[in-house]
């Protein structure tokens, strides 16, 4: 059983069976049967129906998934509400796919040899497609994982994160009742991490979507069955440069909001704030101010700001990074513990380039702030560490602007926004260790599609 908790108060809210190997081989079986009847394949059209059906059944449930993502996930109300927006919205994107999505001519006629000949590509779906989440958007990366399957016609067999299943089993619960026939959109609740990775590496999984630590999904990869693709997505330590020029009254919020948005648990949170010396004081004077009045508790309130790490030992741990830091040198603003799994937001000051706050991503509600002279050596350093998703950098002026966006080793790079911005059809992927393909609906679409060509000769 999975016995799933209140991320604020470990109030329990459900008990769920979980599956067994037996239950897993019905599932894929049931998946490549789906797959291999093309006869039985939904058109577009009806695709097109069920995603604009699930939509409005999701839109119409927007307070009751807020709830409980708040509840299962920890992620304060209102920024629940916010997700659940985004999710319909991405739903809607999915279905809009299909009205702009085809294959291309191949030119023909090049050489004697291709005369008489015509060719052109059409876009199948690649096969079976596993998909594995995280906690900390329970509804959106399902969403994510799933509304692109659905367009792009492939059967899908999703696993969310044990302590967040819900939010899953109520959307796929959706996707039946918009139309979706028996055995395209399963769920999966492995009874063990041994059957979770016999799962993603089943031959007969033609795709696999991860989303989690970079620990797990690299060794998956490494064991894949022959052929299957894959895309991973794990976590950075999101660097923000502040340029000299930049405006302090400006861009305090959009930094607190990335740095402390969902206690900080988000893969391209603000952690490392790179701030012109000149800047520094008068940064803090302002940043620390806001950082403290952020409004802390249970994120059922719809006036909370942060809420609670996902389990007591993330807590924990993060605290624990703290005061390393602290004991190092740094210089620590804020902080403490609220309760089991609440931490209150903290500023460190310079900590150290070896502290774990420093060279691993935090994933907790802790900014660090660090000195710099020169913009040269801001890029250097935001770039040092072997993880690399999104950046940003705040500067007036327009060379500093295009010298950073361009030195940057991040996947994108924002000016003058923080790093954590991101929407649901833009391409959203990590570079070296933080991950491998690329998300973002319009791109995991692309990924479960094999494309094919036809040629005829005259």
């Amino acid at each position: 059983m999975i016995e799933v908790v209140q991320a604020f108060e470990r109030a329990h809210i459900a008990s769920l069976p979980t599956d067994d190997a037996s239950a897993l081989e019905t599932k894929l079986s049931t998946a490549q049967a789906r797959f291999r009847d093309r006869a039985a394949w939904l058109q577009p059209h009806e695709r097109i129906r069920i995603l604009r059906n699930l939509a409005g059944l999701v839109e119409k449930q927007r307070e009751a998934f807020a709830t409980l993502i708040a509840r299962e996930g920890g992620k304060p109300y209102s920024d629940a509400l916010v997700e659940t927006d985004r999710a319909i919205d991405g739903i809607h994107n999915a279905a809009d796919l299909l009205r702009a999505r085809g294959g291309v001519e191949i030119p023909m006629g090049l050489s004697p040899a291709s005369e008489n000949r015509r060719a052109w590509t059409i876009k199948e779906p690649i096969g079976v497609a596993a998909a594995i989440s995280a906690f900390n958007h329970p509804l959106n990366l399902i969403v994510h994982q799933v509304a692109p399957a659905i367009a792009t016609g492939c059967p899908v067999i999703v696993k969310p994160a044990g302590a967040t299943p819900l939010c899953c089993l109520e959307l796929v619960k959706l996707v039946h009742e918009a139309g979706m026939p028996d055995g395209w959109v399963q769920t999966l609740l492995p009874e063990s991490r041994a059957l979770s990775e016999a799962f993603a590496t089943d031959a007969r999984i033609a795709f696999l979507s991860f989303i989690g630590s970079a620990k797990v999904g690299w060794r998956l990869r490494s064991i894949l069955a022959p052929g299957t693709r894959c895309a991973l997505e794990h976590g950075g330590a999101a660097p923000v440069i502040i340029d000299r020029s930049a405006d302090l009254d400006a861009i305090i919020e959009p930094i607190a909001k990335g740095g402390y948005y969902h206690a900080g648990q988000v893969c391209v949170s603000v952690q490392r704030i790179y701030v012109h010396s000149k800047l520094m004081n008068a940064f803090l004077d302002r940043f620390a101010p806001r950082v403290a009045q952020l409004r802390v508790g249970d994120p059922i309130h719809a006036e909370t700001e942060v809420g609670p790490l996902i389990t007591p030992a993330e807590a924990e741990r993060v605290e624990t990074w703290i005061d390393e830091a602290v004991a190092a040198g740094a210089r620590r603003i804020g902080g403490g513990r609220l309760s089991e799994t609440t931490l209150k937001p903290a500023i460190l000051v310079d900590p150290p380039a070896g502290a774990k706050v420093s060279a691993h991503e935090v994933f907790g509600p802790v900014t660090c702030v660090y000195g710099y002279d020169d913009v040269d050596e801001a890029i250097a350093r935001a770039n040092s560490l072997e993880v690399a998703f999104q950046a940003s950098i705040f500067t007036r002026e327009l060379e500093t602007a295009f010298h950073a966006a361009e030195r940057l080793d991040a996947s994108a790079v924002m000016v003058n926004d923080n790093s954590a911005f991101r929407t649901d059809w833009m391409p959203f992927a990590g570079r070296r260790a933080s991950g491998y393909g690329i998300g973002g609906i319009p791109y995991t679409a692309h990924e479960m599609t094999a494309e094919k060509m036809i040629v005829f000769k005259r």
